[in-house]
């Protein structure tokens, strides 16, 4: 259980790191960043949760949006998700979760 909850917080802060670096990258390069390869790897890997999101999402939420709400919604996933791994770690013992 503790590996599948490990497992499920690195997946979400890998998400997290995917959205924030296409967003820092898209304010660098600007107007050009739909060609820089970086943007377009960050996209890729981005598109998971932002397709989720799309999909959960009601049809009003304009798609400029959706990266917010989909780090809104991997935000309080992760804050869960550490709750869940802090109660697993004081039932198992500290030295089981380092």
């Amino acid at each position: 259980m503790l590996l599948a909850v490990i497992i499920a917080k690195s997946l979400i802060e890998l998400s997290l790191l995917f959205i924030v670096g296409r967003f820092i990258l898209g304010l660098l390069a600007g107007a050009k960043r739909s060609t820089n390869i970086f943007w377009q790897m960050l996209d890729i890997a981005a598109k998971p949760a932002l397709w989720i999101t799309r999909w959960v999402s009601p049809k009003f939420i304009l798609d400029q949006h959706i990266p917010l709400a989909a780090v809104s919604w991997l935000l309080i996933a992760w804050v869960l998700v550490v709750k869940v791994k802090i109660d697993l770690c004081m039932q198992l013992g500290v030295n089981a979760c380092q």
